[in-house]
């Protein structure tokens, strides 16, 4: 008998050990390629809502650093090194053999980058940096200062600069309040960019006016209302709707109210024709929705102007911040870019307004203490080409994403597409490239710019962020083969 109590107590304890282990596993991630697996088929699970075709509140805590980094850094820094100042400017430090040991790096991947870089499919100016993320130490560049048009890699600036602002866990509301008159309500829009009306909401969407109509019609019916005027109030956003490019089948008008995208079609990525005027088109699927449920709508959606500090009857949030950026950032989504980057503005006091943009954008990343000399932020998405950044600029916020010290930023990397595998890498260093898997990257495509730009983890275990601007390209194929060679050989070269 006491053998047999002996076994069951070993037996209870294993089970519960393992309970244990299971549960921290849970909590602490669990981790795949830098990613915990919950965001990441999270983030998979979503639908490709937006996308380009670039040449045609709640409290909850931040998320921590993955649980593997500290020792996978200590273990991969050379011995002697010194800490660096891991501020992106090349300014680590160190002695002896950490030292000999960061040159001999250099030196065997400026011999790898620097014939692919010579390739004539990369234009006539281009622009290297790779960095080291635990350490700050540039292990090599060309031409990393000069600010050039990055296309679409400008959205790793503006995921970096909302995230600062605002916060991973910041959420949008859309709301319903009474009007000023009797029998009027008030569809608000607080810039929301997925926001949707389609009554199977596609997965991963955030704000629903179906939800939020349905919600509406049970506060108006309390109140013994089933017949309403309807007003929409988008005054939010300030400034011109349209896009310094004018319209764009890549992006919809920017309204502080637009909800999927202003597609009229089933679409949730690609270019295709955008509503002209997305707040009325919204308004109009809203009383639809409330007709549907039994609220009668006298007359056509009006703009009108909410009262200030009205209580809402209704209210719809879209994902957390942290999850627009991921969405943002594996496809490449110039709706949500320019949403995150007015949201931005409105959290720095400056106007929601592209001109805003320009302001906050560059304030907020000198803040975060990156040299941004040069840079001009025309836009969110980097649809505009008077976008102007630099190689080095865009290392050091991917370095800054991966410091420990910064979780709010981490969604800069785990938003960004995996080679062969995810968004608008699927297709790209896949297969058997070396880099496959390893390494993370947002594009850049425009008619003559080309451009690639992330994380990447070296044979010897290290994470090295880097980024590569090329500009007058002759032909997008063969420049983005040539960005990709440049890439796999950060991958490879050690």
């Amino acid at each position: 008998m006491p053998l047999v109590k002996t076994w069951q107590l070993i037996a209870v304890s294993a089970v519960a050990g393992l309970a244990l282990s299971a549960a921290t596993v849970a909590a602490a991630g669990p981790w795949d390629s830098g990613q915990r697996k919950a965001e990441r088929d999270k983030a998979a699970s979503w639908g490709r809502t937006g996308g380009a075709d670039h040449g045609a509140g709640t409290a909850a805590a931040l998320p921590q650093a993955a649980p593997s980094a500290p020792g996978v850094l200590a273990g991969v820094r050379p011995a002697g090194a010194g800490p660096g100042t891991g501020d992106g400017t090349g300014a680590g430090t160190g002695s002896g053999s950490g030292e000999q040991a960061g040159a001999a790096d250099s030196g065997a991947l400026a011999a790898a980058l620097r014939p692919l870089l010579a390739d004539p499919a990369l234009g006539t100016a281009r622009g290297a940096c790779v960095i080291d993320t635990a350490t700050g130490k540039v292990l090599f560049e060309a031409g990393a200062r000069e600010a050039m048009t990055p296309a679409s890699t400008v959205k790793i600036a503006t995921a970096a600069a909302s995230l600062a602002a605002l916060g991973p866990d910041h959420r949008i509301r859309t709301t319903v309040t009474p009007g000023a008159g009797p029998g009027q309500i008030i569809l608000v829009g607080g810039g929301d960019p997925s926001l949707t009306a389609k009554k199977k909401a596609p997965a991963g969407a955030g704000g629903s006016l179906v939800a939020l109509a349905a919600d509406t019609a049970q506060a108006l019916k309390a109140a013994g209302t089933d017949s309403v005027a309807l007003g929409y109030d988008d005054s939010l956003y300030t400034g011109p709707v349209l896009h310094p490019i004018g319209e764009n089948p890549n992006l919809a008008p920017v309204t502080a109210l637009t909800a999927d995208e202003g597609r009229p079609d089933e679409s949730f990525s690609g270019p295709v024709k955008r509503s002209q005027d997305p707040s009325r088109d919204t308004a109009r699927a809203f009383a639809a929705l409330l007709k549907e449920r039994g609220v009668k709508v006298t007359g056509e959606p009006a703009r009108a102007k909410a009262a200030t500090g009205a209580v809402p009857l209704a209210a719809t949030l879209s994902p957390p911040l942290a999850g627009l950026v991921e969405r943002m950032l594996t496809h490449s989504d110039n709706d949500i870019a320019e949403a995150l980057a007015r949201q931005t503005a409105l959290a720095s006091g400056a106007p929601a307004s592209f001109d805003g943009v320009a302001q906050a954008t560059g304030a907020k990343l000198a803040a975060l203490g990156v040299d941004t000399a040069g840079s001009r932020f025309a836009d969110g998405s980097g649809l505009n080409r008077a976008d102007k950044v630099s190689a080095g600029l865009l290392t050091a916020l991917l370095a800054k994403a991966a410091d420990p010290q910064r979780p709010e930023l981490r969604p800069v990397l785990t938003g960004l597409p995996v080679a062969g595998f995810t968004g608008t890498l699927r297709t790209r260093n896949s297969g058997d490239s070396p880099a496959a898997g390893l390494l993370r990257a947002k594009t850049g495509t425009l008619s003559g710019v080309n451009s690639l730009a992330g994380t990447v983890v070296d044979p010897t275990g290290r994470l090295l962020a880097f980024a590569f601007l090329t500009a007058n390209t002759p032909d997008p194929g063969p420049a983005e083969k040539g960005l990709d060679k440049l890439a796999a050989a950060v991958a490879n070269a050690s």
